[in-house]
């Protein structure tokens, strides 16, 4: 099973020859990015409702055997999900439409959590991106990019994780995460194909024309959000697997994001 699934990601890997890299399964440390979905998953706050899991059945049936089923109910863009591109631009792929390898690649994290100890409403910079690119090297193309913030470690508490935990307003949240002009520096020029954030926008907390929502929805870009462990990746060398719930048509949806780091 190992052997299989090292050369699918091989395959997959390959098909793209800018990100072209292999993962030996044997000497790979296989990292979680994902918050649990429960009672206590955060979302945006104008949505109607939360997480919600009603039980089917849970016992012994009639006929003498255990089962356990449940039903569940949530917006798409809870918890750790993906932002499809159309969910900010009219036209461009929606959740359904996504080729599979765009969601799969070498990722690189950019760390910005003292800036943002001492910054809330921190949004990262070119600068930030081009004093990176000086210690690690130039961004991949085709690179998935990870901001981390260090706002994980204040998951599920939810007026610090946004800022403000007042019902159906958007308008008061505080947390950093990307500026429009880095992102539309990692879109353009490093031609990235997913931006992901350890908070729960990639648009920072007090934006209400979410400019970076719709640089990437225009350039068909996919957007991570209430991502887990960053603290844990490297600055470079993983590969990450985020794959959403395929929902046809849909605008995002709550996904499994994985990374494979070399021991």
């Amino acid at each position: 099973m190992r052997r299989a699934l090292q050369i699918l990601f091989s395959l997959i890997l390959l098909a793209e020859p800018s990100c072209a890299q292999t993962i030996d399964l044997s000497a790979t440390t296989i990292l979680d990015l994902s918050h649990p979905f429960d009672d206590n998953t955060i979302h945006w706050p104008t949505d109607p409702s939360g997480f919600e899991l009603r039980s089917i059945h849970r016992g012994v049936t009639e006929k003498g055997f255990f089962y356990y089923a449940n039903s569940f109910c949530a917006p798409e863009h809870s918890g750790t999900h993906l932002d499809a591109p159309m969910h900010f631009a009219d036209g461009r792929w929606t959740n359904s439409d996504i080729p599979v390898e765009r969601l799969i690649g070498p990722a690189i994290v950019i760390d910005v959590t003292t800036k943002a100890s001492v910054t809330t409403d921190y949004r990262l910079t070119p600068e930030d991106v081009r004093q990176w690119e000086e210690i690690h090297g130039v961004i991949p193309d085709g690179a998935i990019v990870l901001l981390r913030t260090g706002w994980s470690a204040r998951w599920p508490d939810r007026k610090a994780y946004m800022g403000d935990d007042t019902p159906g307003d958007a308008t008061r949240l505080h947390f950093p995460s990307y500026g429009p002009d880095a992102a539309a520096y990692l879109v353009n020029k490093r031609h990235s194909r997913i931006l992901g954030v350890d908070t729960a926008s990639v648009d920072y907390g007090p934006s209400q024309d979410f400019p970076v929502h719709r640089i990437l929805g225009a350039a068909n870009v996919m957007g991570l959000e209430n991502l887990a462990n960053l603290e844990k990746l490297p600055a470079t060398g993983a590969t990450l697997v985020a794959l959403p719930m395929k929902i046809a048509k849909g605008s995002g949806a709550p996904t499994r994001v994985i990374a494979f780091i070399p021991r």
